[in-house]
């Protein structure tokens, strides 16, 4: 019984190896790590052996040995960031780019490595300590021994704002070399490239345009100012597409805007013998659009050149309904009411897109100026009286047609269309019983277009 209990109180304990740890292991294996990112720095990465380096820093991680593992990095990439910065600053005029480009596509090759042989520390230890990734570790040493350093900062920022400016006035320059380096700044952050470049630049483009468009509009006249405008719009927003930060578009093409549109649009619509007036008066289609395709993209511009399209509209109008030699011949009067309107049906639908806000400034302009003279609904009547007996001999259906239709947007306009009625009826019945029309269809579409427009108990035949 003895026996049996002393077999129930054996118990196996588990085998306990006790791994004993060289002391001055974590400094050879870091030796060998450090040894290997000097040769990726110099060059010399590729005759290393990747597998060895990976399981030295894997068994770094494991025996606890990872802080030193990473403040050897940061210490190490440190040294030879502050070493390239030196050769960087020592590169003369147009070398000085290239340099910087050179060695930053050296240094990401070299992250590139050394995030390949930390792995294990960049999975674990990292995450685990809060420490910041290889990856971007590298991208923020690079930022502050290389981009914020004394003596590069300024330097580069000057030298990117001198080509820019250089080839706002017509030089060519190394737009490849310029994208690579604002793609630098893009990949260090937003507010690297904010504030060490994209701030600066609009400042310096603000003043640019500034003065640009000062001189601009001393020697111009209003249709040549809006084609450099449209045309260094352009350029910016190409310049942005091919070498700076496309998502941000929006803030150079507001400079431009600003600079060369809202701070003159007053100046430009009333430009003497070339504003917006003279533009209207000679039908000049492509200039109008290229003011309307500007102005809109400012506040308040389309209202700007809609408010002189009006003014014009009206002030001309006034002046036609009240001239008393056209008062003597009706036809004419409303021929030149239709010609008015078919203008600016034309310059909205070329030049303003179309615009339903230019549309019912015409059409309430009109509304103002034919209502002006009360002899209107009389001398519509007139002139229908003059196309349905004689006026449309020979025309297709489709062009009588066409026509009442323009007639009709007349009539609208009226606010006393009763007047035009009784006139209508007389001269409808003379027509009539004189046999002059020149067309039974024609006087039937007529009286059918005023009926849906009146009413049914718009005069019948």
């Amino acid at each position: 019984m003895n026996n049996n209990q002393n077999k129930r109180n054996f118990q196996t304990e588990a085998f306990k190896h006790r791994v004993v740890v060289d002391p001055k292991y974590a400094d050879k294996t870091w030796k060998i790590l450090e040894h290997a990112i000097h040769e990726i720095y110099n060059h010399n990465g590729s005759g290393l052996n990747a597998e060895e380096l990976y399981r030295n820093a894997y068994n770094m991680v494991l025996h606890k040995f990872g802080e030193k593992l990473y403040s050897g990095l940061v210490s190490t990439m440190t040294f030879h960031l502050k070493e390239i910065s030196k050769v960087i600053e020592a590169a003369q005029g147009g070398l000085f780019l290239e340099e910087l480009n050179r060695k930053w596509a050296d240094h990401n090759k070299a992250v590139q490595m050394i995030r390949d042989m930390l792995m294990y520390m960049d999975r674990t230890f990292v995450p685990s300590t809060h420490k910041t990734p290889v990856h971007e570790l590298g991208l923020n040493l690079w930022r502050d021994n290389i981009i914020r350093s004394s003596t590069i900062q300024t330097r580069l920022l000057n030298t990117l704002l001198e080509l820019i400016l250089r080839e706002r006035t017509g030089e060519v320059i190394n737009r490849g070399l310029i994208r690579n380096i604002i793609k630098m700044l893009m990949d260090l952050g937003p507010s690297v490239y904010q504030e060490d470049f994209e701030k600066p630049f609009l400042e310096v483009s603000a003043n640019f345009y500034r003065v640009e468009s000062q001189q601009f509009i001393e020697c111009c006249d209003c249709g040549d100012y809006l084609k450099k405008t449209e045309r260094r719009l352009n350029e910016e927003i190409e310049r942005v597409s091919y070498y700076l930060d496309a998502k941000r578009e929006a803030k150079i093409t507001d400079v431009v805007e600003q600079e060369m549109i809202a701070n003159h649009m007053l100046r430009l619509v009333h430009m003497e013998n070339s504003g917006m007036v003279n533009m209207l008066l000679d039908d000049k289609y492509e200039d109008l659009g290229r003011m309307y395709s500007l102005f809109c993209r400012v506040s308040n511009g389309l209202s700007t050149i809609r408010d002189v399209m009006t003014s014009h509209i009206r002030e001309t109008g006034k002046q036609l309904v009240t001239d008393p030699e056209k008062l003597k011949d009706p036809v004419e009067f409303v021929q030149c009411l239709l010609d008015e309107k078919d203008k600016y049906d034309r310059i909205i639908s070329l030049a303003f897109s179309n615009d339903k806000t230019f549309q019912n400034a015409l059409n309430s302009s009109f509304e103002f100026f034919i209502n002006l003279n009360p002899r209107s609904p009389e001398f519509i009547s007139l002139f229908v009286d003059d196309k349905l007996r004689k006026g449309l001999k020979g025309v297709s259906e489709e062009d009588i047609e066409i026509v009442l239709d323009k007639v009709m947007i007349l009539f609208r306009y009226l606010q006393e269309r009763d007047v035009f009625e009784k006139y209508y009826k007389q001269h409808l019945e003379k027509r009539l019983l004189s046999g002059e029309t020149v067309s039974d269809d024609a006087e039937r579409s007529l009286i059918v277009k005023l009926k849906t427009e009146c009413g049914y108990q718009f005069t019948s035949e």
